[in-house]
């Protein structure tokens, strides 16, 4: 593994204008951030597209990195989850509400669905079914719909720090059912 200090510098030098640091940034480290775009859009196109506007984004805003604040690697996988993201909503994979003003219906995540009747996903469906759906509705936004904790906040109008309870509460009795 490549040290902080490598791309912290690369970094540095892509904010002065320097194409070649792009091209090393992008050869050292594009493979690790499409497989986060892959994991966020579960599709190769769209991924390599997230991955092409993330390294635009970067060669943009390189002068935003400040290494006092976190390591070159957060910040650069930082700006591919938003762009990966961003490509998401655009295409429509927005999830809907159980907010009856808003005309939306709550619907059971295509995701799990896909799982079929295997024996581990008739588990995790239970296991999710026993949870208090607050907590149900906050993992399935974070971890299947690929949300962040402050857009999970904002979905469900609470404050963040209820949002990471309920998802820390969640995980462990999902943790506990499921062993």
């Amino acid at each position: 593994m490549e040290g902080e200090g490598d791309l912290a510098g690369l970094l540095a030098s892509v904010a002065s204008g320097d194409r070649a640091a792009l091209r090393s940034l992008y050869a050292r480290q594009s493979t690790r951030l499409f497989g986060i775009a892959m994991a966020i859009l579960r599709d190769r196109s769209a991924a390599a597209d997230a991955l092409q506007d993330a390294f635009l984004r970067v060669w943009q805003r390189a002068r935003q990195f400040d290494p006092a604040r976190g390591p070159a690697a957060a910040w650069l996988a930082g700006i591919t989850r938003n762009a990966a993201l961003d490509i998401a909503r655009a295409r429509g994979r927005e999830v809907l509400t159980d907010d009856p003003g808003l005309g939306d219906e709550a619907v059971a995540p295509d995701v799990l669905d896909r799982l079929g009747e295997a024996e581990d996903a008739v588990r995790l469906r239970a296991c999710l079914d026993r949870l208090e759906p607050r907590n149900r509705e906050s993992i399935l936004l974070a971890f299947v719909h690929g949300l962040s904790h402050p857009q999970v906040a904002e979905r469900l109008s609470v404050p963040m720090g209820t949002v990471k309870s309920w998802i820390r509460r969640g995980l462990l009795s999902l943790r506990e059912c499921l062993s």
